[in-house]
Parts: structure tokens; sequence; C-alpha cells
């Protein structure tokens, strides 16, 4: 699964993040991605922080870990990639015609 804006495993971990409902830790993250493949515990912090650094993820420290939450809904995000398609598409009324 590839979420436009996003690389394939920032993408994954950004479902999975929104598809928690509360904040989500790196271990968090990582349990519920070894359900599926293996994956070193490195690169989900890694990908986590690169997707804090761009925005994506905001984050706050409690103890010894960061606990991080979307700043945007995934709604928000689409909406936001929409706008950036009419923005960068030409004619946004021949846009929506052909998206309609």
């Amino acid at each position: 699964m590839r979420v436009r804006g996003f690389g394939e495993l920032e993408a994954t971990v950004m479902d999975k993040v929104w598809n928690r409902a509360q904040v989500s830790t790196v271990r968090d993250i990582f349990d519920d991605l070894t359900e599926d493949r293996p994956i070193a515990y490195t690169t989900v912090l890694s990908t986590m922080d690169n997707l804090h650094h761009k925005g994506w993820l905001a984050r706050e420290r409690v103890g010894k870990a960061y606990h991080y939450r979307p700043t945007l809904t995934r709604e928000e995000h689409s909406a936001k990639l929409m706008r950036e398609a009419f923005e960068d598409g030409g004619d946004s009324d021949l846009v929506l015609t052909f998206f309609l």
C-alpha cells in the first residue's frame, strides 16, 4: 500500500498510526508491523523520526520514549492531496470534470 506523499514504509507506518485511537510509541508500531513481516526496531524508529521531521507526526517525550500522534487525520491528508491536485493540475473545472 502506498499513500501519495509517503514512501512505502512511511505509508504503512502512517496507516498504523491513523488506525490507533491513541498516541503511539515506536514499540506500538513495531509490534503491529512485526505481525505482518520481519522488520528491525531501528527501521521503525528512523521512519517515525523522519515522519516527525517532515511534519506528519508530532511527538512528546514521556520518560525515555516519545509518544507520537499524527498532525493531520487521514481525511485531512486526503483533502490536502486533492487541493494540491487541483492547484497543480491546470484548469480546476476540467480536473474536477475528469475526476467525476
